[in-house]
């Protein structure tokens, strides 16, 4: 499966906005998909995944503000983001995880995005 980022943008602290991670290839249903984000000079950290069932599962730093969410007739998974931080400025990636499970872990993520930036300032 291949997958196409977007959504990001420039935003104020506070604000709002909506990724979007577009799968092409047979089987998306079949996929766990994560959100991982790495800011500058920073290693890549994961942010939340979703898992087909779906059970989804969020990084401390954005429980409560970040919401994923999947529609597989649309080959597509969503993050929406609320209550936009400066530290939450990175790029942001979606990855897709044959094996279904909700997991952070960057190791069972097979196909990744090519990122989309997010850049949270006044």
């Amino acid at each position: 499966v291949q997958l196409v980022e977007s959504g990001g943008g420039l935003v104020q602290p506070g604000g709002s906005l909506r990724l979007s991670c577009v799968a092409s290839g047979s089987g998306f249903e079949n996929y766990a998909i994560g959100w991982f984000r790495q800011a500058p000079g920073m290693g890549r950290e994961g942010v939340s995944c979703i898992s087909i069932d779906p059970t989804t599962n969020y990084a401390d730093s954005v429980k409560g503000r970040f919401t994923i969410s999947r529609d597989n007739a649309k080959y597509t998974v969503y993050l929406q983001m609320n209550s936009l931080e400066p530290e939450d400025k990175a790029v942001y990636y979606c990855a897709a995880d044959p094996s279904g499970v909700e997991t952070m872990q960057e190791g069972y993520y097979e196909s990744w995005g090519q990122g989309t930036q997010v850049t949270v300032s006044s």
